[in-house]
């Protein structure tokens, strides 16, 4: 991996729906399908009345906080990300109730404590390994006693995920994280694991749809395209 750190996503910051359109053509959705269906996995967990502080950690160009807007209408929600030219593009969005700043890929830009809800989408992998934990540490900081930080990362176990981001553009230099490493990563920081999910086992194409209600009984089988922990900062430490 080199001296590779933080992936930096500004030469697709303006073009981003284009680049990943044409990865996921072969999934049956595009982005915004992907966006929300996360969303919707976290509203699983919390109050969607609650006026809870929420933080999109890579938030990119701020597709999944429009969508947090939707599912959160109360949320005060805020996004971070080394892209600055991503920021500029979530900014344009005028998301109610939503405020992005940049993050110099060492410390969040937020004081201790800040955060109810932490989530990060298919971020980790972008990142060095080798800075892992030190990211990890920065969102345990900033996270309440009792947060809850909720993790999406691509399954490498899943041979259709791998195909993908083997042709994804921006994920050329990714390294995908198997769920036993980002499980451990969890529980060192101090976390305390509430589950972790498999998601998404089948194509989006209509022809599959009536299996996606199934899709509920296997989310403990490791073989979805996708994985998310659900892990919470314990009230004392």
């Amino acid at each position: 991996m080199g001296d590779r750190k933080h992936d930096n996503f500004d030469e697709f910051a303006q073009d981003y729906d284009d680049v990943h359109a044409k990865t996921l053509n072969i999934s049956g959705a595009d982005r915004n399908y992907f966006s929300e269906y996360k969303i919707a996995e976290i509203a699983r967990h919390e109050l969607s009345s609650s006026p809870i502080s929420v933080l999109d950690f890579g938030c990119g160009d701020g597709n999944s906080v429009k969508y947090m807007e939707e599912y959160f209408p109360s949320a005060l929600l805020y996004g971070t990300d080394v892209s600055s030219l991503s920021i500029n593009e979530a900014r344009e969005k005028n998301i109610r109730n939503a405020r992005f700043f940049n993050y110099n890929g060492i410390s969040l830009p937020f004081e201790e404590e800040s955060f109810d809800v932490v989530f990060t989408s298919m971020v980790f992998h972008h990142i060095n390994f080798s800075l892992h934990k030190k990211v990890l540490s920065e969102i345990f900081r900033v996270l309440k006693p009792g947060g809850r930080f909720y993790i999406f990362e691509h399954n490498p176990l899943n041979p259709m995920t791998q195909k993908i981001v083997r042709e994804c553009a921006f994920d050329h230099d990714a390294v995908l994280l198997p769920h036993r490493y980002t499980e451990k990563l969890l529980v060192d920081r101090g976390f305390r694991l509430a589950e972790v999910r498999f998601t998404l086992f089948f194509p989006r194409h209509g022809v599959f749809r009536w299996l996606f209600p199934t899709e509920r009984y296997l989310e403990k089988f490791p073989f979805g395209a996708q994985y998310y922990f659900r892990s919470v900062k314990p009230s004392v430490i």
